[in-house]
């Protein structure tokens, strides 16, 4: 497995082994992308934020969904990693891997672990993806080996 730079990630999208919509230069990383935050989910509230200021209460789970929708190629994998600006004010977050083949936009399951609200601008960039090339093209693709958020958009719990 092989960590894609900004080159291969630009190249891999070229080529149409991976895509990213809304494709944004300037959240392009050394080693990945920085995906942001188009609508906020609070449980407790029942409220789903999609513009302005989404205030998390504290000690409160929240989700949130990617503006971008993600389009992983038949060898290319990737991992979430919290921006450390969230981290910093608390955030805790459930990251793991997207798979090979999946479409759609991400839904992070997130909890304000601080004693006082967090307040979080939809739009702003959130987490970053680190994209992997695969060795060798898996048996099958997400979307055959469960495909259950296949091309969602949005909150999905």
């Amino acid at each position: 497995m092989t960590i894609l730079s900004d080159v291969d990630i630009e190249n891999s999208m070229k080529n149409n082994e991976l895509g990213i919509e809304p494709f944004v230069k300037k959240n392009l990383t050394p080693n990945g992308y920085d995906l942001s935050i188009d609508e906020v989910f609070i449980r407790k509230t029942d409220e789903h934020i999609k513009e302005g200021i989404a205030t998390i209460p504290a000690q409160t789970w929240f989700a949130i969904s990617t503006k971008e929708f993600v389009k992983m190629g038949h060898q290319i994998t990737s991992q979430l990693w919290i921006r450390s600006s969230y981290a910093r004010k608390g955030v805790m977050a459930s990251f793991g891997k997207v798979d090979a083949g999946f479409h759609g936009t991400l839904t992070i399951s997130c909890f304000n672990s601080n004693d006082e609200p967090l307040e979080i601008p939809i739009g702003d960039r959130f987490c970053q993806i680190v994209f992997e090339h695969l060795s060798s093209i898996p048996s099958e693709l997400y979307d055959k080996k469960s495909g259950n958020y296949q091309n969602q958009r949005g909150v999905k719990l």
